[in-house]
């Protein structure tokens, strides 16, 4: 590690990871340091990471910590942003660490608003949101599709609440770092989306500020294959989660939030309704995202996409509406069960049709749909009766047998402790 930098401990510091960015890296960082100057009153310094560059990034990162104050340059061996983001930051002596993009597409105007509730202690973990709705971004329609499927899919999968969770441009407490941080396993493009999932997970406070941005054409990155790393990335901390491989326990019982008790769930005839009234939203989901991903995807792998969104929408839809069940405590158990209940639904509809051609093989038209119709008829049917007995059982029964007046509600480490537990148990 090599440390060029006269910068007194300052309250902020910025961390611009870089990897073979020789054409970008003295621009942005003088831009940066400009910015910071004029608009930034706490004391700051700005960290260049170098993460292994093969050209004269190096080179380039020197010449900029020796001739600007408070900006310095750190190697790091450690493959990968998030690699470079984890060492950066955990060696830190600032209050707030934070980073930025080295191209800059975020508008580092935001920046003030971004560590302001950090520095006051009112918020945890900051992001920058290109999905809120006072953002203006500029990207082509492919990109954009697939930021909005990711984290639609994340969002609804991993039982999250923040909107952006690949926005280059995030901060957070170094205090609540130092907890985080070595949770975290991913050392590349996935580490923002797992250290969100843990930050909530662990009750920590996100605070979200909408950005101006503008997409980088000069970008490689490779987005089939960092969309797979990142689906891969969130089966491995859903399995963590779930089994409780992963030791959330200390950070939600030292700076963990408790949530609000959950109110009444709906009656059963409410619950009937609300199941077939997200059921023909979903159908109708369906249809609309087959006809947009078909445009740009293999018939097939269009058809597995479109189920795939509204079947993990559907179970957080029926988990929240139809159920009544609040919260993040059991959410990724909620999603694995619900893709076993659309497993069978879907083996039922399947297998209905099979069984039509073994029988009659040359059944008409009309005999192919009114099997159907029976078949999905009982797969909704067996849906229902599984979300209700099996998938949410537990959380009706707390919620008809409350707790008695005399005793003491559970500690956030009680509660995560308990959740745990549970979900250990129904993976086992």
């Amino acid at each position: 590690m090599n440390d060029h930098s006269d910068a007194s401990s300052p309250m902020l510091e910025v961390v611009v990871p870089v990897f073979d960015e020789e054409e970008t890296l003295e621009r942005s960082v003088r831009e940066l340091h400009r910015y910071l100057a004029r608009a930034v009153d706490v004391p700051w310094a700005i960290t260049i990471a170098d993460n292994g560059s093969t050209d004269a990034t190096p080179r380039i990162a020197e010449g900029l910590a020796r001739g600007l104050d408070r900006v310095r340059l750190v190697r790091v061996t450690t493959k990968g942003r998030g690699g470079a983001l984890k060492t950066t930051w955990l060696a830190s002596s600032a209050q707030v660490v934070a980073y930025v993009d080295v191209d800059l597409s975020t508008d580092l105007r935001a920046l003030p608003p971004l560590v302001a509730p950090l520095l006051s202690g009112h918020s945890d973990v900051a992001i920058g949101t290109r999905l809120a709705a006072g953002s203006r971004v500029t990207r082509g329609p492919k990109r954009e599709l697939v930021s909005r499927a990711y984290n639609f899919l994340l969002r609804r999968s991993m039982g999250v609440r923040f909107s952006d969770a690949q926005c280059g441009f995030k901060a957070m407490r170094t205090d609540v770092a130092r907890r985080l941080l070595p949770l975290v396993q991913d050392t590349g493009w996935f580490f923002d989306t797992e250290l969100l999932v843990l930050a909530e997970r662990a009750g920590l406070r996100i605070h979200e500020v909408p950005v101006d941005w503008v997409d980088d054409e000069r970008s490689s990155v490779d987005l089939v294959a960092t969309a797979i790393t990142d689906l891969r990335g969130m089966a491995r901390v859903g399995r963590g989660l779930a089994s409780g491989a992963i030791p959330l326990e200390d950070v939600y019982a030292a700076l963990g939030r408790r949530p609000f008790e959950p109110p009444r769930p709906p009656t059963f005839l409410g619950q009937v309704v609300r199941f077939a009234v997200i059921g023909g939203l979903s159908t109708l989901a369906y249809g609309l995202l087959y006809l947009l991903l078909q445009a740009l995807l293999p018939a097939q792998v269009a058809n597995f996409a479109a189920l795939l969104l509204t079947a993990v929408a559907n179970t957080a839809a029926n988990r929240r509406f139809t159920f009544g069940v609040r919260g993040r405590l059991g959410a990724v158990r909620h999603q694995f069960q619900g893709f076993v209940v659309f497993g069978l639904a879907w083996a039922i509809t399947s297998g209905s049709l099979v069984l039509l051609h073994l029988v009659q093989p040359g059944a008409s038209v009309v005999a192919e749909l009114v099997t159907l119709t029976v078949a999905n008829l009982v797969a909704t049917v067996l849906r229902f009766v599984l979300l209700r007995l099996w998938v949410f059982r537990r959380e009706r029964a707390d919620a008809a047998d409350p707790l008695p007046a005399t005793r003491e509600p559970m500690t956030t480490r009680e509660a995560l402790l308990a959740e745990r537990d549970d979900e250990k148990a129904s993976v086992e």
